[in-house]
């Protein structure tokens, strides 16, 4: 384990940005490109659970850690990323308090959750290490919940208290197409929402976290407290950086 969780309640400011082509080569890559964490996402990302897997295998010789987004708060769904390595997971969507407990509930082993134990998995180095892996896990693994729905607006503080949630993560294309406003960010409604959900983790002593693709909105963002930062994916780094190649050798061809 890399120490995200332990590194956010000592309130460190930790960038990351999405993994979303499921492929092992651009994981690598980019963990060892300066981020503190990658997300590898299984919500909208092109890989499945067996690309996660290769995925982890490449970033476990970075400095970077590594969080997937599951596609749904099943516990299976949780497990199975926990056992091949995760050392965070990201649930999208969650709604209100339950939903915020069955995230915890397949974060963690009983009696603090209802995660299943299985020794021989990657997590534990195939049983070597099992019973320091279960004795560190719970202060460890980093549980974040997604806050993208008009619906959880209205629970905030009692998901932000969920023992088990270290991250109210705001997704902003969902959560302003929600809105009604999707896009505008600097809309009044969708700032209100994030001050609401900083004040609301504040209050938990938890971290806020957001995902964005222009680094001139990092400032305001991190005055409000917000301190788990993505910005961009593999893709966009890879289809920028073409771009912006084939640009400049299409200036310099010259006319015939």
């Amino acid at each position: 384990m890399k120490n995200l969780k332990k590194r956010l309640q000592n309130g460190e400011t930790l960038h990351g940005c999405w993994l979303n082509t499921g492929s092992s080569l651009t994981a690598e890559i980019v963990g060892l490109a300066g981020f503190d964490w990658v997300l590898i996402d299984l919500e909208h990302g092109a890989g499945s659970e067996k690309d996660v897997l290769y995925q982890l295998q490449a970033l476990e010789h970075t400095p970077t850690a590594a969080i997937v987004r599951v596609e749904s708060s099943e516990s299976q769904r949780i497990h199975r990323v926990l056992d091949m390595g995760a050392e965070g997971v990201m649930c999208p969507k969650i709604l209100n308090p339950e939903g915020a407990q069955k995230l915890v509930q397949g974060l963690h082993y009983p009696p603090f959750g209802g995660r299943g134990v299985a020794k021989m998995v990657r997590a534990t180095g195939f049983g070597q290490h099992f019973q320091e892996y279960y004795e560190n896990s719970r202060a460890s693994i980093l549980g974040i919940a997604q806050i993208e729905t008009v619906e959880v607006l209205n629970h905030l503080d009692a998901v932000a208290h969920t023992d088990g949630v270290d991250v109210l993560f705001i997704g902003p294309a969902d959560l302003s197409m929600e809105l009604g406003i999707f896009g505008q960010f600097d809309h009044p409604t969708f700032r209100e929402a994030v001050r609401e959900t900083c004040e609301a983790a504040r209050k938990a002593g938890k971290a806020v976290g957001i995902l964005f693709f222009n680094t001139r909105e990092y400032t305001a963002y991190h005055e409000l407290g917000i301190r788990f930062i993505a910005c961009g994916s593999d893709a966009t780094f890879v289809a920028e950086g073409a771009r912006t190649m084939a640009k400049k050798l299409n200036e310099l061809r010259p006319t015939i």
